[in-house]
């Protein structure tokens, strides 16, 4: 295709990372607001938060689709995000060598998945993967980290619910190495 005198260039076309979003793109996430404020505010895991700690929520969020059998995360990746479980199922497993995954716990709908993203410097230390079409609100870690750091009430609230989280995924891990020792099979996934 022959490039006219009013085609654009090309390295014009893109939007560096750093720019600002294009006036359109705030526009349609404003008027989206009210109602992923209202998705948000709805999640069990965040009952209790305060109307402005459920907006910096709100503003750190978007909504992510998976299909089955789609890597949501993987073991020693960053951790820097954490996803509140909408529809669908999502298999936590751990990596065992080369023999495979093995699977730890099934999520669904309220569940938190991604627990390590309040940790600075943190890898994630299992994978996740969804078993059906699955819906998920996705939150930024990284810059809810920092608004931790702002807002200490509001990181001793997420930090008291991510610690239940852990211990309910510390719980699960610990049944599942009971099971294991009578030779449990390993997917594949």
């Amino acid at each position: 295709m022959k490039a006219s005198a009013t085609t654009v260039p090309r390295q014009k076309q893109f939007i560096k990372a750093s720019d600002e979003p294009v006036p359109s793109a705030i526009e349609k996430r404003k008027a989206m607001s009210p109602y992923f404020y209202a998705l948000v505010a709805q999640q069990p895991f965040l009952m209790g938060l305060k109307a402005h700690q459920l907006q910096m929520l709100t503003d750190s969020a978007i909504e992510m689709k998976f299909e089955p059998g789609q890597s949501i995360f993987q073991e020693g990746s960053p951790a820097n995000r954490f996803y509140l479980i909408l529809e669908g199922k999502v298999v936590i497993e751990s990596k065992l060598n080369e023999h495979g995954k093995i699977p730890i716990q099934t999520l669904g709908p309220g569940d938190e998945l991604g627990w390590s993203w309040l940790l600075p410097s943190s890898y994630l230390l299992l994978s996740a993967r969804a078993l059906e079409p699955t819906r998920t609100i996705f939150f930024y870690g990284t810059h809810l980290r920092k608004e931790c750091e702002q807002d200490h009430d509001f990181g001793y609230q997420l930090m008291q619910r991510i610690a239940e989280v852990a211990t309910q995924c510390v719980r699960a891990m610990q049944q599942r190495l009971m099971e294991c020792t009578n030779n449990c099979p390993l997917s594949n996934g």
